[in-house]
């Protein structure tokens, strides 16, 4: 998409600064967030999950949309941003999905004083459009652990890498796609960790 979108780029960043000397707005783009969770049938597990750092390349630290143009080749839309650098938003959104589930005591961020047995830490290593020429997909990658404090172990572990095809040629289909493709991560994850700490629950 980046091949077809460039020409038209700069031939109206071309027309903007002969008409008026003024730059091309920037476009802002977000995450939708789902609904809450219905109430959970069971009872919640009597855990304290901490939520860790959640690490990323720079590139998705950043504002700026990313797209790969090859198997080598990746970079940023000048006009297409994020509100909020990805890695962030993905965190905030997982931490909304554990707490909606309503299946913890409590969900809260690893600080100095936090108290709590067990860590989800993890890492956004793909959230971009990818461009092969004929077909353009939204590729989401990360990989997510578990670690108990008490044990001093990684008790467990998920890794999520798909490309979800995207159904037009705009970047807010590639946004919507990202959008979908984040959740079907997403939703493993949570899932995952229900049925670990359904089949490991903490000695009291």
């Amino acid at each position: 998409m980046r091949r077809l979108v460039g020409p038209i780029l700069i031939s109206l960043a071309i027309v903007a600064l002969v008409g008026c000397g003024s730059g091309r707005p920037i476009h802002y783009y977000t995450l939708e967030f789902p609904p809450p969770a219905p109430p959970p049938s069971a009872s919640a597990y009597p855990i304290t999950l901490l939520i860790g750092r959640m690490g990323a390349p720079e590139i998705l630290e950043d504002e700026p949309i990313v797209y790969r143009s090859g198997a080598y080749e990746i970079g940023t839309y000048d006009y297409h941003h994020w509100a909020e650098p990805p890695v962030r938003m993905v965190r905030v959104m997982l931490i909304r999905l554990l707490r909606d589930s309503g299946r913890y005591q409590s969900v809260t961020q690893l600080g100095s004083d936090a108290q709590g047995e067990f860590v989800l830490q993890g890492r956004l290593d793909g959230f971009e459009e990818v461009d092969t020429g004929d077909n353009i997909g939204a590729l989401v990658t990360m990989e997510f652990e578990v670690f108990d404090r008490k044990a001093h172990k990684t008790v467990w572990t998920h890794s999520y890498s798909r490309t979800e095809p995207v159904q037009g040629r705009q970047i807010s289909d590639v946004v919507a796609a990202l959008n979908h493709n984040l959740m079907e991560g997403l939703a493993q994850v949570t899932s995952g960790l229900d049925a670990y700490f359904s089949a490991n629950l903490p000695k009291s």
